[in-house]
């Protein structure tokens, strides 16, 4: 597969709505709502891995990746996509799945602790580099590789939250254990492999001499910010 390409283009699409030009500088919007909501049931879902309760975890888990996928959905759907949102949505994935991470390393088990080391550097990585490339105004959005990624670490997590919750376990004819200890080597590989096409992808900008911010993006066109 060819290296991602990179362009200072910002990217535009037709809305399946009409656009309301008041919605970039909202706060209180369905996404936002949704992403602040999930801020929340992270913290719920920390305690209750603490306090040992991994059925519970697991639920509150899925709940949190289900309306990660709703709130995307609302916001291109309902021209919804505001600054905060931009910000919020990807912040709040990184602070369940490196928080989730790093709580079940501390247990032993599938997820071992060097693993959410690589998981919680690469997403500080991309994520400084995402805050430059923003900044001169370039794209950045979300690849394939990006997407896969954040697949695979929500299959990691839920999977070995439900092989603790009910042990010993089979789907398809193979153990919970073993299908967690494969989702989140999968997972890994993925994050290694996203962290280094974004590092390509930006390498050009981030080599070369530092660029002015670009002019203010005219209202007709919508912007995906998002990195995963």
């Amino acid at each position: 597969m060819a290296a991602p390409g990179f362009t200072s283009s910002r990217p535009s699409f037709r809305p399946s709505a009409p656009r309301d030009p008041g919605v970039e500088g909202r706060v209180l919007t369905v996404p936002n709502l949704l992403s602040l909501c999930r801020l929340l049931l992270s913290l719920w879902l920390f305690w209750v891995i603490e306090q040992g309760s991994y059925g519970l975890a697991t639920v509150l888990f899925l709940v949190a990746a289900s309306t990660d996928w709703i709130d995307g959905w609302w916001a291109r759907r309902f021209n919804q996509v505001s600054r905060l949102g931009r910000i919020l949505d990807p912040l709040v994935d990184k602070v369940i799945v490196c928080g989730a991470f790093i709580l079940l390393a501390a247990l032993g088990g599938a997820i071992l602790p060097w693993m959410a080391v690589v998981v919680v550097v690469r997403e500080m990585v991309v994520t400084a580099i995402r805050a430059e490339m923003e900044r001169t105004g370039r794209d950045f959005s979300a690849g394939l590789s990006g997407k896969l990624k954040m697949v695979l670490q929500c299959a990691a997590i839920a999977l070995e939250l439900f092989d603790r919750a009910a042990p010993g376990q089979i789907i398809g004819g193979v153990e919970v254990a073993t299908l967690a200890r494969l989702a989140t080597w999968a997972a890994v590989v993925a994050t290694v492999w996203s962290g280094l096409e974004y590092l390509v992808k930006a390498g050009p900008a981030l080599i070369g001499p530092a660029a002015a911010p670009p002019a203010e993006v005219p209202s007709t066109q919508e912007e995906s910010w998002r990195v995963n």
